[in-house]
């Protein structure tokens, strides 16, 4: 059988929203990659001078304009026009590194049972390995069958999907917007028996944009972990979750403002619960285990308290 160029192997979706000048960085250097994948940039709904831009710079870019600003979902709107094997997923300031993408399609031709492969995320000029990257490196689910550590989550602006699964599974659920999206998604591909695995061999580069508001990302995962759990998570501990939330809310001083729309959004995440099988569980109570032995030496030698997975991507 005659193997296809990797141009029809694998696509790169582009995240963007007011940020013309930092895509066309980003855009230039995925044009210049070896591996030649077509390119599809989500718009969500910018208001600048943007899809102009890359309408008149990028003619070969494929650029997908939603009516709004979707948040996350944005990607499902681009991911549905991409015509390969493979999906690999970036944002507006990061950029794959060349060889990555083909890397990634050898390693998803070798393993089906892989889903999702997250990358080496490098932050700045100095390309400082992303902490996040160190603790999916060090995964108490170990690597066995696989071709890196697996794990329970990925980073959504540096992973390479299979892109009949992320179409089966519906991609990003809207109402969840942007903030710790990856989770819901996370949890349906391991209930679907697919793996995430952490690969080292994959590089995206990240320079933060100064356009972040780290407090409305705070509040929006502290929501969205509530109504992820009521979602697909036993009782117990989607109470929990919730009522961490409302303590952000709280602390935040927007408890009236955050708080009243997150108990509205319990009645749809009741309605479209559907509870993870206890193999996920499993691998969750697996990595939760792991953490807290990491942590029992630091807490012994009185060390300042970890910062939160989730804090750590504010």
């Amino acid at each position: 059988m005659e193997k296809k160029p990797l141009s029809r192997r694998i696509s790169v979706v582009v995240l963007t929203h007011n940020r013309a000048d930092e895509l066309v960085a980003t855009l230039e250097r995925l044009l210049a990659l070896p591996e030649n994948p077509p390119i599809f940039v989500a718009d969500n709904g910018s208001n600048d001078n943007t899809v102009a831009l890359v309408k008149t710079l990028f003619p070969t870019v494929c650029i997908v304009e939603c009516a709004a600003n979707l948040g996350a979902a944005g990607r499902n709107r681009a991911a549905a026009c991409v015509g390969t094997d493979y999906v690999a997923f970036c944002d507006d300031d990061t950029w794959w590194e060349p060889g990555s993408l083909e890397r990634a399609v050898q390693l998803l031709d070798a393993w089906p049972n892989v889903g999702i492969l997250s990358g080496r995320v490098v932050v700045g000029e100095d390309k400082v390995t992303d902490p996040m990257c160190s603790v999916m490196r060090a995964s108490p689910l170990g690597s066995e069958g696989l071709p890196g550590p697996a794990l329970i989550g990925y980073m959504a602006g540096a992973c390479v999907f299979r892109t009949a699964l992320f179409r089966e599974l519906g991609g990003y659920e809207p109402r969840l917007f942007i903030g710790g999206e990856e989770e819901l998604v996370a949890l349906d591909v391991l209930a679907s028996g697919h793996a995430i695995v952490y690969c080292d061999q994959l590089t995206v580069h990240h320079h933060p944009s100064p356009s972040r508001d780290s407090a409305l990302r705070r509040r929006t995962l502290a929501r969205n972990a509530a109504w992820i759990a009521w979602l697909r998570l036993p009782w117990p501990e989607a109470c929990r979750a919730t009522a961490q939330a409302l303590a952000t809310f709280s602390r935040e001083g927007t408890l009236a403002r955050d708080g009243l729309p997150l108990l509205r959004g319990l009645a749809w995440a009741w309605r479209n619960r559907k509870p993870v099988p206890p193999h996920v569980l499993n691998l969750r109570e697996r990595v939760r285990s792991g953490e807290r032995q990491m942590a029992a030496p630091a807490q012994g030698a009185r060390a300042e308290p970890a910062v939160s997975k989730a804090d750590a991507r504010t």
